[in-house]
């Protein structure tokens, strides 16, 4: 495996929805990648498609009508609520910081724009939102693993892939 195939993944990664900057990070550096390059590459990807998402959004509110008229499904009402009682309390930048962890930064546009906010708004404020959390995820990962891999002697479970090709 090649480390530009690992550095693909990490990109890709980020750009699926629910993995997004918070969870792929770690899981780059804790496989042993150097946390600056898969930070910028989770980020890239996330924020790639939370742009597309927004500009499309027309779009995705079409497609999205189809299918709940096709398949009879919604957005859970659990996570719709959530979403709209944060939305009620802390506005847009609330929901954007939030959304990451609690229902995925995708669907929080979606719901984002389902409440009332514009385009402008949201893209602004999940680019913050997204370029906060990578920063954050970088350097937890980063200090966090760099102190675990120093205590156990270990360079992370792709370096063994990666050593042995």
């Amino acid at each position: 495996m090649s480390i530009i195939l690992a550095y693909v993944i990490i990109f890709l990664l980020g750009a699926t929805p629910f993995f997004e900057v918070v969870g792929v990070i770690p899981i780059g550096v804790a496989a042993g990648l150097p946390a600056l390059p898969v930070a910028i590459l989770a980020l890239l990807g996330n924020i790639l498609t939370l742009w597309l998402l927004i500009l499309l959004m027309d779009r995705v509110k079409e497609w999205l009508q189809r299918r709940k008229e096709k398949k009879g499904k919604e957005v859970s009402d659990k996570k719709q609520k959530r979403a709209e009682s944060i939305w009620k309390k802390y506005g847009l930048p609330g929901l954007t910081f939030v959304a990451p962890f609690l229902i995925g930064s995708h669907l929080g546009v979606i719901l984002a724009m389902s409440f009332g906010g514009t385009r402008k708004q949201i893209f602004f404020w999940i680019t913050v939102s997204v370029v906060f959390w990578a920063v954050v995820m970088g350097l937890l990962s980063y200090f966090g693993f760099d102190l675990l891999f120093t205590q156990t002697g270990q360079d992370g479970f792709l370096k063994n892939i990666l050593d042995t090709e």
